[in-house]
């Protein structure tokens, strides 16, 4: 990672009124968030792929609420990291922030972050298929009917994640695209960008004038066309462009 180019993404930050940020599964890898992707990916015989899918909960509502609740109790024993610490203060510091997230843990919330459009959703709560209403992720050991019911209309609740093969709600990326068109810099960390609404979302906020820094390990399709790709972990990357800063 260059000085010279910690230094010119540093000084873009500081000059900053807006800033947009995409955050992929990379930056919860770093608390130990399971991407649930690859080789051990299995939950009792299943992929995800399998699991998250309207079809999977249809045939059997039980068998993914109990994949959800687990993956809940591996979510709730991670904490921000360093990366995320550092967007929080981002959003403390500069004007306009919004923070578009692929990732469904909810960590940015729990690092103070507030203007945070979770774009597949959150692992936080659940939604009635009936009548839409969103309530708490259950706590606690399951009991009696392990799919839990509306409060208002006694419908069955699903978990609040947009699954594969759905499409956006209405107003989500709206309000992200409206982000990206008037930010000053924006800012990806840890995505593979291979979901294409986030990694779209980063080259309008790029085609509308934005200065585009890609924080990543590794270099993806993304971080070729960023302004500033700056490699490395995002909890050791982000405290040290955040330093150059000195806002």
């Amino acid at each position: 990672m260059g000085g010279e180019l910690l230094d010119i993404a540093a000084a873009r930050l500081r000059e900053a009124s807006s800033l947009f940020v995409v955050t992929g599964a990379g930056i919860s890898a770093e608390s130990g968030i399971p991407t649930f992707r690859g080789a051990g990916g299995l939950w009792e015989g299943f992929s995800f792929q399998s699991l998250a899918t309207p079809e999977a909960f249809a045939e059997d509502p039980g068998r993914v609420w109990r994949w959800y609740r687990w993956r809940a109790e591996q979510y709730g024993e991670c904490l921000p990291n360093p990366g995320h610490d550092v967007i929080a203060q981002m959003e403390a510091a500069i004007p306009e922030v919004l923070i578009a997230t692929q990732n469904v843990d909810g960590l940015h919330r729990r690092a103070g972050n507030v203007n945070v459009v979770e774009l597949h959703g959150s692992i936080a709560d659940m939604r009635c298929v009936a009548c839409e209403r969103l309530a708490p992720f259950p706590q606690g050991a399951i009991v009696d009917d392990p799919v839990p019911r509306c409060a208002h209309c006694t419908a069955a609740m699903r978990p609040h994640i947009l699954w594969f093969g759905e499409t956006y709600w209405p107003g989500i990326l709206e309000q992200a695209q409206a982000a990206a068109r008037q930010a000053d810099v924006c800012l990806v960390v840890g995505t593979s960008a291979q979901v294409w609404p986030p990694v779209a979302l980063a080259l309008h906020a790029r085609d509308c004038g934005a200065y585009l820094i890609d924080v990543n390990p590794e270099v993806t399709d993304l971080s070729r066309t960023a302004d500033a790709h700056l490699i490395g972990p995002s909890g050791t990357v982000l405290p040290e462009l955040w330093e150059r800063v000195g806002r």
